[in-house]
């Protein structure tokens, strides 16, 4: 076993060491610990600046797109965001102990199905250095202890990150080991975090679509897979376009280089004359490249052809594909045929075309009449999220506190025995 290897098989080794006695921290003791990471986060945020300024130089030295420079780039606010979303996760009911159902059998045999941490998670993610302090958070207060692997990219912003709030964790009372940081970005790393079944009770790839088909290929440990972003906006035939334009604009432009950006829209045709001109006009003042079908290109300038690649395409960049349909159900076929099943939008104003769009697709998150852009966790209300899963067992759309927990059965009994 390479020194690598030896390295990593400790750090979760110490993992399910810490996650046993995090099982049993109370919710006041947790709360505590993340308030105080938060406040380190922030007090120390010249370190984790200073950090994540050397990974972002090297990224462009080294030629890294400019969409993915912004998601590896960290600010005073985006620090501060952070520790925000530590924050909030501490004012977050605990999962943990809930019940979530219970009953007495006719032997007297009281049986209670209760919410349980699922011990150590590990989290292999892209250039997204909040990640770091937003799935130990979540982690924490679901009682799990976790093992991340972040990108060479970002290695000095989350060792930097890691050694902030672990610090300030341990002065809380959290067990050494609550939250470790593979120190490596080779292959090698990822492999054997993917081979420590004995170790780690689930894992999560957070990031492009090679990493996530790497990890489900991969990986002997149970994966919860979160999705690549190949999400559509729908303008229907009955659209309000005052709503439909802003909705169009802001899922495409306002951060183009997230998950939950649109990359295909979906006009029908009854009103494809009335809006596309203006809904292109709008999209390219703001730098976005557009493809499109025949019909569409014969409404505005500049517009490249589409084809199955662009339909299929998660962009991450100033580019969309359009396409003209004839029908809701077009509209529903195309996003069937080419969606990651991931959020889809439609704008409407006919309650029918809703409730069967709604119906019809099957993606994590529909929204009606709103951005795909709010499919998140902050957003939903869970605080900072885990990722986005776009799987259906056993969890689906943003990732909070309940989806870091399983269950088990407690029952009490008075002496009976099976006959």
């Amino acid at each position: 076993m390479s020194e690598a290897a030896v390295v990593v098989v400790e750090i979760a080794r110490r993992a399910k060491a810490a996650a046993a006695e995090l099982a049993t921290l109370c919710t006041a003791a947790k709360d505590a610990a993340l308030i105080a990471a938060a406040d380190a986060l922030v007090a120390r945020s010249a370190e984790i600046l200073a950090a994540n300024s050397k990974d972002v130089d090297q990224a462009r030295a080294e030629g890294m797109h400019e969409s993915l420079v912004d998601r590896l780039a960290l600010s005073p606010a985006r620090v501060e965001a952070m520790a925000d979303g530590l924050r909030e996760v501490a004012a977050l009911a605990d999962p943990v102990g809930e019940i979530l159902s219970g009953w007495t059998r006719p032997n007297g045999l009281e049986i209670r199905k209760i919410r349980v941490p699922l011990g150590v998670v590990g989290i292999i993610y892209e250039a997204r250095p909040n990640v770091t302090a937003d799935a130990a958070g979540l982690c924490l207060k679901a009682g799990n202890a976790c093992v991340l692997r972040g990108s060479g990219s970002a290695l000095a912003s989350n060792q930097a990150i890691v050694a902030v709030m672990s610090e300030a964790l341990a002065a809380a009372g959290i067990p050494e080991g609550a939250v470790g940081l593979v120190p490596f970005a080779d292959r090698e790393s990822a492999k054997v975090l993917m081979s420590l079944r004995e170790y780690v009770d689930a894992l999560i790839p957070r990031g492009g679509a090679g990493l996530i088909r790497t990890v489900v290929e991969n990986s002997t440990i149970p994966v919860i897979e979160t999705g690549v972003g190949n999400c559509h906006v729908y303008v229907d035939a009955k659209a309000d376009l005052a709503k439909a334009l802003p909705i169009l604009v802001n899922a495409k432009v306002q951060r183009p280089g997230v998950c939950n950006a649109a990359e295909t829209l979906l006009v029908h045709s009854d009103i494809a004359e009335a809006f596309l001109p203006e809904a292109i006009k709008a999209l390219q003042d703001k730098g976005c490249v557009l493809y499109g079908d025949e019909r569409t290109r014969t409404l505005g300038e500049g517009i490249l052809p589409a084809g199955d690649e662009e339909y299929r395409e998660e962009f991450l960049d100033l580019k969309m594909a359009v396409r003209v349909v004839d029908s809701l159900e077009q509209a529903i076929e195309h996003i069937a045929t080419y969606s990651s099943h991931h959020t889809e939008a439609i704008v409407t104003e006919d309650y029918s075309a809703a409730r069967r769009f709604a119906a019809a697709v099957d993606s994590a998150v529909v929204m009606v009449n709103a951005s795909t852009r709010f499919t998140d966790g902050g957003e939903f209300g869970f605080g900072a999220e885990i990722g986005i899963s776009t799987q259906k067992l056993h969890a689906r759309g943003p990732m909070g506190l309940p989806e870091l927990t399983t269950y088990k059965f407690v029952v009490f009994g008075e002496g009976q025995i099976r006959s």
